[in-house]
C-alpha cells in the first residue's frame, strides 16, 4: 500500500485532475506589442508578438490578415542541452508552432485587421513538460496585448478576437488518467493527449497518440472532461490579467 501510494505522487501534491501552478505575466519585453511569460510549474515559455503592416504575397488583395507563429527551444531550456534550430532543421519545432498558429488563427476576425501580419514568436526558456499548450495559453495573451496596442495607436477601430483560446496536456500514466503532465509523467505516458479549447467550449484541436497502451472511449471521455476543467481555469486566469471581454455581434 505505501509503494502504491508513493507511485501516486505528483509535483506539487497535487491530486490528478489538478494543474500545476499556472502563472500568465503580461508586458514582459519593452520591444514586442504584446508579450506574456506563461508559466505551467517549471515550464516557461516567452510569448511575444509583434506586428507588421502588409501580409504574405499569397494574401495580398484578400483585405484580412495574417497570424502566424514560431516556436523554439533555447539550448539550456532541457537538461541536455538543446542544439539551436536553424533554417531546414526543425520537425517537432515546425509542427507545434502550425498548431500554436492555427490555434490563434481560429479565434481572429482576419477581415477587421486589415492587411497586417501577426506574428507569434514563442521560446521556450524552461521546459518540464507542456511546452505546446503553455505556448499556446501564453501566446494568445501576447496576441491579445498586441492587437489592442494597434488598437490605441488607432490603428484599428476595436480589438478583431471573438474568444479566447487555451490548451492542456493529459494523459495516462501507470494506468491512471491525469491532467497536465509534466516531464516524468510525459515521458513514460501510456498515452498522451494535447487539448485546445475556445473560452465557448469549442474544440479547436485535439491531438492523442496511445503509444504505449489503447485508449477506451470511456478514458478518452473523461480526459476530455478533465482538460476542459482546466481549461476553464486558464481561460479565467487570461481573462484576469487582459479584461477581455468577447465581442457581440
Amino acid at each position: 500500500m505505501e509503494q502504491g501510494d508513493k507511485e501516486q505522487e505528483r509535483s506539487y501534491g497535487r491530486a490528478a485532475t489538478k494543474m500545476r501552478p499556472v502563472k500568465l505575466t503580461r508586458a514582459v519585453m519593452k520591444n514586442a506589442q504584446g508579450s506574456c511569460l506563461a508559466e505551467f510549474g517549471d515550464t516557461k515559455v516567452l510569448c511575444s508578438a509583434t506586428i507588421e503592416e502588409g501580409v504574405p504575397a499569397w494574401r495580398k488583395g484578400s483585405h484580412a490578415g495574417w497570424v502566424t507563429a514560431e516556436y523554439a527551444m533555447l539550448p539550456a531550456s532541457t537538461n541536455r542541452r538543446t542544439p539551436r534550430e536553424y533554417k531546414g532543421r526543425k520537425g517537432r519545432s515546425m509542427e507545434i508552432e502550425r498548431l500554436v498558429g492555427r490555434s490563434l488563427r481560429n479565434v481572429c476576425d482576419m477581415k477587421r485587421m486589415g492587411e497586417i501580419t501577426v506574428t507569434v514568436d514563442c521560446d521556450v526558456l524552461q521546459a518540464d513538460g507542456g511546452t505546446r499548450t503553455a505556448s499556446i495559453t501564453g501566446g494568445w495573451v501576447a496576441l491579445y496585448e498586441a492587437l489592442r496596442t494597434w488598437c490605441d495607436m488607432g490603428k484599428l477601430n476595436h480589438i478583431p478576437l471573438t474568444h479566447q483560446v487555451a490548451a492542456i496536456s493529459m494523459g495516462k500514466v501507470g494506468g491512471r488518467l491525469l491532467l497536465d503532465l509534466d516531464y516524468p509523467e510525459d515521458s513514460s505516458a501510456e498515452v498522451d493527449m494535447n487539448l485546445v479549447e475556445r473560452d465557448d467550449g469549442g474544440i479547436v484541436e485535439v491531438q492523442g497518440t496511445g503509444e504505449r497502451a489503447p485508449l477506451t472511449r470511456e478514458e478518452l471521455n473523461t480526459l476530455l472532461d478533465m482538460g476542459t476543467s482546466g481549461i476553464e481555469e486558464l481561460i479565467a486566469l487570461q481573462r484576469k490579467i487582459t479584461g477581455f471581454v468577447p465581442k457581440k455581434d
